[in-house]
C-alpha cells in the first residue's frame, strides 16, 4: 500500500526513494557520471603506480630484460583478468536493486537457508570487516607514498618531516569529513583525470623510447618469471602483483552511486589505459638501466624538473583516493547498522539532497587513529606495502564464491560454465590470496585482525538480537482478541495517543501483544484512546519500491480511537525516520491517528539483559560482549528517529538470554 496519486510525504532523501522508483538511481550523462566514477571510484587503483612495481623489483630480484618484461606481464595480466574481466564485466552485473558491494550480495542470497548460503553469507560479513582493515591502510600508504617523492626532488629532507607531513595531512583530511564531501566532490573527477593523462603521458613517452617493454604483452615472459621464482620469492612478487589491483573491488561498492555502464566507461576509456602505459614506462626506465633514486621508480622516471608539480598532484590524487576510502567505510557501517549487524552508532547526515552522504563519528576517528598509527610503525610506504594486499585479496576470494551462487541462481548459468570461469577466476584470486599471507608477519596481520574483530562485533551483534527477540516472543501475554474486548468494555480512557513499538508483526486478533503493552496495562488497569503497535522491518534490499507500509485496524471505536497496528518497512540504503513517517501517514489519512501536535507518545522497552544460569563460559563471554555493545549502541528510539518532536517514555524490562 503506497501514497494515493499525486500525494507525497516529506522531502526527505529517502522518502523520495520509496515514491519514486528512480530517484536513487545516478542522474546524469554517461560521460558526465564517468567523469565523476574516475575521481571516487578509480582513486585507490591509479595511485599504485606510486609504489607497486618497487615492490615487485624489491632489493634481490635481479632487474634483467627477462625478469622485467616478466614482472610488467604479471601487473598487465593482473589487470587484465580481475580487474577488466572480473569485475567490469562479470561482477557489475550482480546489482541488488542498482547497488553492489558485499551487502548487496549478502542481500541476494540472504533468503536462500542451504548450508553453502549460510557459509557464504557469513563470509561476506567477514569481508565487510576486511574492507574496513583496508580503509585503514589506503589512506595511510597511499599518502605517505606521495609526500616520499620529496626525497626525490629534495635528498637532504629528512625522514622525520616526511611523517610529520603525512599526518599533518592525514590529520586535516580527517577533521573535515563532518562537512561532507558535496563541496568538493565536483572537483574530484576533473583532478584525478588530470593525474590519469599525466601518468599516461609519462609512461608514455617511455614506451616510445624503448619500444621492446610492449613485449611484455606476452604472458608467457610472466609465467616463465614465476617458474623461475618458485617457492617463497614466487609467493612474493604475487603478493606485490596484488597491489597493483588494489582498489578494484570499488567499482562493486560504487556501483549504486553511478550505474555500470559509466563505470565501465571511465574504466575502459580513462584508467585501464593510462595504468598500462605508465606501468609500461616504468618498465621501459628499468630497461634503461638508469638509476633508481631513492628506491622509488615512479618519481625516478619523472622529469627533474616537473617533480614538485608532481608531488603536488599526486598528494592531491591520494589524498582524493583516501577520501573515497574513508566514505566508503562510512558507507559500509551505515548498511551494517540497518541490516542489524552492527551496533546503533551515530550516524550523521552532511547533504539534505544526498541519503549517501554520511558522517560516522566513530568510524571517522577510529580509522584516523589506525593511520596515524600506521605511519609512525612502519615510516615508509614500502614498508606498510608489507601490511596491504591480504585484506582486498580476502575480499576478492569471497566475492568469486559468492558468484557461484549468484551465477547459478540468478543468471540461469550451466554448473559447467559457473566451474570453468568463476572456478578459474576464484583460483587466481586465491593465489593472490596466498601470496599476501606471507606477509601476514611483516604487517598483514592488522587488516586481518581488523577484519575478523569487525566479524565477531558483527556476529555477536546479530546473536544478540535475536536472542533477545526470542526473549521477549516467549513472555505470555494476552492476544489481541483479549486487548480488543478490555478497550470494548472500558469507560475511560487516556485521551493520548500511545505509540508502542512491536517486536513482532502484528497481523491478527490471535497474535499475542507486546509485553510493554501488556505492562502498561497491567499498571494502570487504563488504555489511551488511540492505541498503535509499530512493527519496523529492514528488508535486505537497498530501497523499498512498494508496499512500504501495512496498516491493521484491529478496532475502531464509533466515537473515535481505537487500535490498529502499523508494519513499516525500509531498505538498506534509507534513513529509517519512523516519526515522519507515521506523522505523514496521519496527515494523509492512512491512518487514524491524531496530528502530532495532539500528544504523541511513544513507549520504548529498554532491556535489562541477565545471563541464563546455565550459559557456559564461551556463550558468558559473548553474552558480556554483547552488553559492551549495547552501551555504545544508540538506543533504539533515537535510531528511528522517535522522540524528536513528540513525547517519549522508556520502561525498563528485565530479560534473560539462552
Amino acid at each position: 500500500m503506497n501514497f494515493p496519486a499525486g500525494r507525497r510525504g516529506p522531502a526527505t532523501p529517502s522518502r523520495r526513494n520509496s515514491l519514486d522508483g528512480a530517484t536513487h538511481a545516478p542522474r546524469g550523462g554517461a560521460p558526465r557520471l564517468a567523469l565523476a566514477a574516475i575521481g571516487v571510484v578509480f582513486g585507490d587503483i591509479g595511485t599504485s603506480p606510486l609504489y607497486a612495481m618497487d615492490q615487485i623489483f624489491h632489493e634481490g630480484v635481479a632487474r634483467t630484460p627477462e625478469h622485467i618484461l616478466g614482472g610488467v606481464s604479471l601487473v598487465i595480466w593482473a589487470i587484465t583478468i580481475i580487474v577488466s574481466f572480473k569485475y567490469a564485466m562479470l561482477v557489475l552485473r550482480a546489482q541488488n536493486e542498482g547497488e553492489g558491494g558485499v551487502f548487496a550480495l549478502y542481500g541476494l542470497l540472504h533468503d536462500r537457508s542451504c548450508r553453502t548460503s549460510r557459509f557464504v553469507l557469513w563470509a561476506l560479513m567477514l569481508g565487510a570487516g576486511l574492507l574496513l582493515g583496508d580503509g585503514m591502510i589506503t589512506p595511510a600508504i597511499s599518502v605517505l607514498s606521495a609526500v616520499e617523492g620529496l626525497h626525490v626532488a629534495a635528498p637532504n629532507l629528512g625522514h622525520l618531516a616526511i611523517v610529520s607531513l603525512t599526518i599533518f595531512l592525514l590529520a586535516g583530511l580527517f577533521s573535515l569529513q563532518w562537512r561532507g564531501t558535496a563541496g568538493v566532490g565536483g572537483i574530484f573527477g576533473p583532478i584525478v583525470l588530470v593525474w590519469f593523462v599525466v601518468i599516461a603521458l609519462i609512461g608514455a613517452y617511455g614506451v616510445v623510447a624503448r619500444p621492446e617493454i610492449l613485449a611484455a604483452f606476452n604472458p608467457v615472459h610472466g609465467l616463465r618469471f614465476l617458474a623461475e621464482a618458485r617457492g617463497w620469492d614466487m609467493l612474493e612478487i604475487l603478493g606485490a602483483v596484488m597491489l597493483v589491483i588494489t582498489g578494484g573491488e570499488a567499482m562493486y561498492a560504487d556501483l549504486g552511486h553511478f550505474g555500470a555502464a559509466p563505470i565501465r566507461l571511465g574504466w575502459f576509456a580513462v584508467v585501464f589505459p593510462a595504468l598500462l602505459l605508465n606501468y609500461l614506462g616504468q618498465g621501459s626506465y628499468l630497461l634503461s638501466g638508469e638509476p633508481i633514486r631513492e628506491g622509488l621508480l615512479f618519481y625516478s622516471m619523472t622529469p627533474h624538473a616537473a617533480l614538485y608539480p608532481m608531488v603536488s598532484l599526486a598528494t592531491l590524487a591520494t589524498i582524493i583516493a583516501s577520501q573515497s576510502l574513508i566514505s566508503g567505510a562510512f558507507s559500509l557501517i551505515s548498511q551494517a547498522v540497518r541490516l542489524g549487524l552492527f551496533p546503533r552508532i551515530a550516524l550523521l547526515h552532511t547533504h539534505a539532497g544526498h541519503a549517501g552522504q554520511i558522517y560516522a563519528p566513530f568510524v571517522n576517528w577510529a580509522l584516523f587513529c589506525g593511520c596515524v598509527a600506521l605511519v609512525l610503525a612502519f615510516g615508509s610506504a614500502s614498508a606498510l606495502a608489507a601490511a596491504y594486499g591480504l585484506a582486498v585479496s580476502g575480499v576478492m576470494v569471497i566475492t568469486s564464491v559468492a558468484m557461484f551462487l549468484v551465477a547459478r541462481r540468478y543468471w540461469g548459468w550451466s554448473r559447467l560454465r559457473t566451474g570453468l570461469v568463476w572456478g578459474a577466476l576464484t583460483a587466481i584470486s586465491g593465489a593472490f590470496f596466498a601470496a599476501s599471507t606471507s606477509k601476514f608477519l611483516d604487517g598483514g596481520f592488522i587488516p586481518l585482525f581488523v577484519g575478523v574483530a569487525t566479524f565477531i562485533v558483527m556476529a555477536t551483534w546479530r546473536w544478540g538480537r535475536k536472542a533477545t527477540f526470542a526473549a521477549y516472543s516467549a513472555k505470555d501475554t494476552m492476544t489481541m482478541a483479549e486487548l480488543v474486548e478490555k478497550y470494548r468494555a472500558s469507560a475511560a480512557f487516556i485521551e493520548r495517543s500511545a505509540l508502542v513499538m512491536s517486536p513482532k508483526s502484528l497481523n491478527s486478533l490471535d497474535d499475542r501483544v507486546p509485553a510493554l503493552a501488556q505492562m502498561m496495562w497491567d499498571r494502570s488497569g487504563v488504555l489511551p484512546r488511540h492505541f498503535i503497535f509499530i512493527e519496523v522491518t529492514h528488508i535486505k534490499a537497498p530501497y523499498v519500491e512498494q508496499n512500504r507500509y501495512r496498516v491493521t485496524n484491529f478496532y475502531r471505536a464509533p466515537d473515535g480511537g481505537g487500535i490498529m497496528g502499523v508494519a513499516l518497512r525500509f531498505g538498506f540504503m534509507e534513513e529509517p525516520d519512523v516519526e515522519e513517517w507515521l506523522d505523514d501517514l496521519a496527515r494523509h489519512k492512512q491512518i487514524d491517528l491524531p496530528p502530532r501536535h495532539r500528544r504523541w507518545i511513544v513507549h520504548v522497552a529498554h532491556e535489562n539483559l541477565l545471563p541464563s544460569r546455565k550459559m557456559s563460559f564461551w556463550r558468558l563471554v559473548r553474552f558480556r560482549l554483547f552488553q559492551f555493545l549495547r552501551l555504545v549502541s544508540r538506543p533504539t528510539s533515537y535510531y528511528y528517529g522517535l522522540g524528536n518532536n513528540v513525547q517519549l517514555t522508556a520502561e525498563i524490562f528485565p530479560v534473560r538470554l539462552r
